[in-house]
């Protein structure tokens, strides 16, 4: 019988595992004709979760554990579910109940059909803040405008995807970047389906504004070259416009003998073109980080303690 692997990444989450977990076995998995495989992955949990996942792998071998030796996020957390999933294909899901696992039989159904990568996107949230939703479509705005990239429009977290797409992302070592778009980099036939992301059962979100932003950030530079293109781009336009200036001061002392003057308009020259040329170097900087972060071979995420593995 093919296995279906459920990856869930999970980071204090003591009060959702408990129902996660029955309403994931509660699935009809006879009618699915499928063996599941679950498999949790702790990134370094500060509560109970721990202690839980161990109950659940005692009395259900089918349930493997990860437990990081450190907090490494959980792109890094899903990744290495990913690669430890042994089934014919994996589902990857959020431990906060946001989405329903009652979904997965849509999302099989798909893959049954052809599609080697199925979406689910998210036609509802429920629970979000307003700021939140404009984030979330400004970040996938900005992939599918400058990015190598077309992920869905109102954005998906949760999805399949087939075996030889877990194959494929073993091969890419990739460190600071998004598994998401990078499974949607990849190719293979890809499908989507519609549903409505669930307010969180319990708990309070670990995803802060800063991880949001080096996610964005960590995205753009791994498969946006535009970064880039904006410091040549700006590069010009501040060496026309110096250019042009200077033509004007001469003309203006040669012709009509006008003095040079304007030292407030020479300061915020100064200041704008020192700013731009900083933000330049930042933008190389990020760049140059993540070639030697490549280079110097450290593993994505270090492995605590398996469990079931």
């Amino acid at each position: 019988m093919p296995k279906l692997s459920i990856v869930v990444a999970a980071y204090n989450e003591e009060g959702n595992l408990p129902l996660l977990y029955q309403r994931v076995c509660a699935l009809d998995w006879k009618a699915l004709g499928l063996e599941p495989e679950f498999v949790f992955v702790d990134d370094h949990s500060r509560d109970g979760t721990l202690r839980l996942l161990r109950e659940l792998a005692a009395k259900d071998p089918r349930v493997k554990v990860l437990r990081f030796a450190k907090n490494f996020g959980s792109h890094k957390a899903f990744t290495a579910g990913l690669e430890h999933a042994t089934g014919d294909a994996a589902v990857i899901l959020a431990a906060d109940l946001q989405d329903p696992p009652e979904t997965i039989p849509q999302l099989v159904e798909k893959w049954r059909a052809g599609a080697r990568t199925v979406w689910a996107v998210r036609a509802e949230r429920e629970g979000v803040s307003l700021a939140d939703k404009l984030f979330a479509r400004f970040y996938y705005w900005l992939m599918r405008k400058f990015a190598d990239v077309q992920p869905p429009r109102e954005g998906a977290d949760f999805l399949l995807v087939d075996r030889c797409v877990l194959d494929q992302l073993r091969a890419t070592p990739e460190k600071n970047t998004s598994v998401l778009l990078l499974i949607q980099w990849m190719g293979f036939p890809q499908d989507h389906i519609t549903y409505t992301k669930a307010a969180r059962h319990s708990g309070r979100s670990n995803w802060t504004f800063a991880k949001k932003l080096k996610l964005a950030i960590d995205s753009l530079a791994s498969f946006s070259y535009a970064p880039i293109r904006f410091a040549s781009l700006m590069g010009v336009v501040f060496g026309v416009t110096g250019f042009i200036y200077a033509l004007v001061v001469a003309a203006r002392a040669i012709w009509w003998g006008s003095p040079v003057q304007g030292w407030p308009a020479l300061m915020c020259v100064v200041l704008i073109t020192a700013g731009i040329q900083l933000l330049i170097l930042g933008v190389l900087g990020e760049y140059l980080w993540r070639t030697y972060e490549e280079s110097r071979h450290r593993p994505r995420y270090i492995i605590e303690e398996r469990i079931n593995g």
